[in-house]
């Protein structure tokens, strides 16, 4: 065994109450502010879309603006790379609390864009560039985020500790993003939501710096990076100096390839199911945005409740086994729901549908963390972890793209959804045959 892979002893028991609580508080609410950020771009996209994308084909202008989405999860990895190889060597916290206030600020700074109606081809330019940005600071946040939490619970309840971090963080993410969208949506009604309202919903970044600062500030450090450090003291163990160079090279290379048929399969069922479920019901069901923003309120509540429920799960029959429950599932029943959900004007039957896309989606990635953690040692888990998520998101994230482009027409968005969800998830059964189980493996 490798020197930097020794086990760090004595961290199991090392958190007491008041830090894992605070760990748990801290992880749950830096991925929902962070996911609250990039939700906001999905609640406005088809406004965003005319407004700085234009075209006569409505599911052009929408691919354009899922590509943007796209551009942001293309910079993550290399978020990932700089916050992940701060978080390992230097700690978790100071880490997330950067890449949270920087993403904050980034998203905040679109309210202020001009259009391209006032400035021309600048206009998608300067958004584009400033979806880069954003994208860095969103794979810092993953790198420590992911980390911290799990680092500080028993072993018993890291798998619903992974739910409840990555699915119900995110649920959180988007039941915020809806309730600011429900609140813009009445105070700036009909038209002028696509003058104004869109600006105050880029604005409220502004709410997820300031909430991360005051949350991470007197965060302490996680037990498992504080141990390695006291071994490091110790000269029982050392921290790697180029952790990011450790997970491409070697033995982990290896690792890092096999997680991606996971990380890819569950961002791009997410993405395809919470990610364009705002647009499906604005472009397919033509629901108004007040009613819109109340049934996604609802999805979120779905997606907390089946991220932890399955997270838990895994701690129960093991990661391996509820990859491949949920794979079977969710390529099975999301096709079903989708093309009924294009079928129904029914506001009863569109909220149920929703529901049950958003429970499904979420519970693909829920066991995901926890997962990737027991992948990597404490001195790469990090950075580990956050190349891992971060690249299969990044191309998970690019499927509503091209769900859009070949589309000929809204109409036939369902039907691409449907394939495109068996495609993706017929991956992530083949990744979740070839890994190994890994519960019980933290080190």
């Amino acid at each position: 065994m490798a020197e930097m892979d020794m086990p760090v002893a004595g961290a199991e028991a090392s958190a007491d109450n008041k830090q894992m609580v605070n760990a748990i508080i801290a992880s749950v609410l830096g991925w929902a502010l962070d996911l609250f950020d990039l939700f906001i771009l999905l609640y406005v996209a088809p406004v965003v879309g005319a407004l700085f994308f234009p075209s006569s084909n409505a599911a052009l202008s929408l691919a354009a603006v899922y590509g943007s989405f796209a551009v942001t999860l293309l910079m993550r990895p290399l978020g990932s790379a700089v916050f992940g190889h701060y978080a390992d060597v230097h700690g978790r916290k100071q880490a997330m609390l950067i890449a949270i206030v920087g993403v904050g600020l980034s998203t905040a700074a679109f309210g202020l864009l001009p259009t391209i109606a006032q400035v021309g081809v600048i206009a998608p330019i300067i958004f584009l560039i400033l979806r880069l940005v954003q994208g860095v600071f969103v794979g810092g946040v993953v790198a420590s985020t992911h980390t911290i939490g799990t680092e500080s619970v028993p072993p018993q309840w890291r798998g619903a500790m992974s739910g409840l971090v990555g699915g119900g963080g995110a649920g959180i993410g988007a039941l915020l993003a809806s309730f600011i969208f429900l609140v813009t949506s009445s105070v700036f009604p009909g038209d002028a939501f696509a003058v104004w309202g869109w600006r105050f919903m880029f604005f409220s970044g502004l709410l997820s710096s300031l909430l991360g600062w005051f949350i991470f500030r007197n965060l302490e450090e996680s037990p498992y990076f504080k141990e390695l450090k006291r071994q490091q003291g110790n000269k029982q163990a050392k921290v790697s100096k180029a952790p990011v160079k450790d997970v491409f090279s070697g033995e982990y290379r290896g690792v890092l390839l096999v997680n991606l048929l996971i990380t890819f399969g569950g961002g791009a069922g997410y993405y395809l199911t919470s990610g364009y479920l705002p647009s499906f019901l604005k472009v397919i069901n033509a629901v108004p945005n007040q009613t819109s923003s109340l049934i996604l309120m609802g999805a979120s509540v779905s997606a907390f409740f089946s991220a932890v429920l399955i997270g838990a799960l895994s701690d129960w029959i093991g990661r391996k086994k509820t990859f491949l429950l949920i794979g079977v599932l969710a390529a099975v029943l999301l096709p079903l729901c989708y093309l009924n959900l294009a079928a129904t004007k029914d506001t009863t039957q569109i909220t149920l549908l929703a529901l049950a896309i958003a429970f499904i989606g979420n519970a693909g990635y829920a066991p995901v963390l926890i997962f990737l953690n027991e992948r990597f040692p404490t001195a790469l888990r990090a950075s580990g972890t956050g190349l891992s998520w971060n690249i299969g998101f990044a191309l998970g994230g690019m499927m509503p793209t091209f769900v859009s482009l070949v589309s000929a027409s809204p109409a036939q968005i369902p039907m691409s959804l449907a394939y495109f969800a068996v495609g993706v998830f017929v991956i992530y059964l083949i990744g979740a045959v070839v890994i190994p189980e890994t519960k019980g493996n933290f080190r």
